[in-house]
């Protein structure tokens, strides 16, 4: 049988897609490996958001090479769509697909092996102009599952490549969504997890108000679907009618997961951010008063351009006012061929790593604050197939996106449990246990 092994670096976006690549391949008689064994196919679903992450990407597929010198290395994704040139230069790489027919990507490699494809698949960005409807049709996992609902971004952050690397925004259409989604949920899913590439703009090139709402509306109605989770979506996306839909469905989770970038407005001016910090305050405002202790997540970039001490502390002030649930800490590395990378006023590596540290400190405390809230109540909580690595015990998600930890048996696992938190673990972890 013939093998063929994957390597997915990035995003959760990334991570669907090789879910949905995989399924090609098994179904085309092809025996999946783990990539560090012998395979006949190596595939690397490369990431670009950072020159780090293109620097991986090379260096996985020359690995690959070096593994197996008679296999075929592919080349996916965001990296090559928005560097053909370097990928196709890199030795011992044998194909080459962007962001677009990854559908076919089994149809490529035959190609390529019996000598009939040059190896290049590649479109440019502006003829990205359908959703590419690759769909995962067995999760592996069967607790969670990831459903992508859009692609693309308009938006052009200054920092940012994706634009560049996803193409225009092109949405999926709902009643393809519902069937992937009833699809999975007969095969046990019980969390769907929304996600795209600017997941809020999802419906924005049918020109469609709250085609978002809209699908939410469709999806809550699957009987056996007992949690629906939004990945992540810009403040400014929060509409009255989603927020609304929040409040009034069980079946959502109240965690909304809101970028944030920076809290100093003169920083968000040169990101090209579409708001501002008055903005961003009013919206978490409305989402706690209109939800009843959401969880609010976020990311933050330091080390931008320009981000003198004193913009760092008007930031970190925002970001203590605002307390969130959760920080994603990121320092800020040029990606070449975004206006960011050309800026001036580069902040040095040290003063990045002691931003990061301060905030990844704080984010400790925001965490276990956030926690500590909830210590003696009962939430819906899906226990994971895998128990923690640490201690053994189960471990599951929260509604509202708390880590929990749970001595109990196995018959619980991969169901909607009512969970009473206990005490704290640690800032990550809760101590619950299953109320019968």
């Amino acid at each position: 049988m013939k093998t063929v092994a994957f390597h997915t670096l990035g995003c959760k976006v990334n991570h669907y897609e090789s879910e949905a690549m995989i399924d090609l391949f098994a179904k085309a008689g092809y025996q999946v490996v783990d990539f560090a064994a012998q395979a006949d196919i190596y595939v690397v679903n490369t990431c670009t958001v950072t020159n780090e992450a293109a620097r991986k990407s090379r260096q996985l597929t020359r690995r690959a090479k070096r593994r197996n010198q008679e296999a075929m290395v592919v080349m996916v994704g965001c990296y090559p769509q928005v560097s053909p040139g370097e990928a196709g230069e890199i030795e011992g790489v044998d194909l080459v697909v962007g962001s677009a027919n990854r559908h076919k990507i089994v149809d490529y490699v035959e190609g390529v092996r019996s000598g009939l494809d040059p190896g290049f698949a590649l479109l440019h960005r502006d003829e990205l102009v359908d959703f590419e409807d690759l769909k995962v049709e067995e999760w592996r996992e069967t607790t969670r599952a990831y459903v992508k609902i859009e692609e693309g971004c308009n938006q052009f952050c200054s920092y940012c490549i994706i634009p560049y690397a996803r193409g225009p925004v092109r949405s999926r259409k709902p009643e393809l969504v519902v069937a992937e989604v009833e699809k999975l949920v007969a095969q046990g899913v019980r969390e769907i997890v929304l996600t795209g590439t600017h997941l809020g703009a999802y419906g924005s090139d049918w020109r469609c108000a709250d085609s978002l709402v809209k699908l939410l509306q469709a999806l809550v109605k699957i009987d056996r679907l007992s949690q629906i989770r939004l990945s992540s979506i810009e403040v400014l996306e929060i509409s009255d009618a989603l927020l609304e839909l929040l409040a009034g469905e069980d079946k959502l989770c109240p965690h909304l997961h809101l970028p944030l970038q920076s809290g100093c407005d003169q920083i968000l001016e040169q990101m090209k951010r579409p708001y501002r910090t008055e903005q961003f305050r009013e919206i978490v405002n409305k989402v706690r008063q209109r939800l009843t202790d959401p969880a609010i997540t976020t990311d933050v970039i330091v080390g931008f351009p320009g981000e003198t001490e004193q913009y760092f502390r008007e930031s970190f002030n925002f970001i203590k006012e605002m307390a969130f649930s959760r920080l994603h800490v990121f320092p800020f590395s040029p990606r070449a061929g975004t206006p960011a990378a050309r800026m001036g006023e580069q902040v040095s590596p040290a003063t990045k790593k002691a931003y990061s540290r301060e905030l990844l400190d704080f984010n400790k405390k925001l965490m276990l604050n956030y926690q500590r809230r909830f210590i003696g109540q009962v939430r819906p909580v899906i226990i994971e197939e895998k128990r923690d690595a640490e201690t053994g015990l189960l471990v599951g998600i929260s509604d509202n996106y708390l880590r929990v930890l749970i001595d109990d048996q196995e018959q619980y696992q991969g169901k909607l449990n009512r969970v009473q938190l206990i005490k704290s673990y640690n800032y990550e972890n809760a101590l619950g246990k299953i109320v019968r």
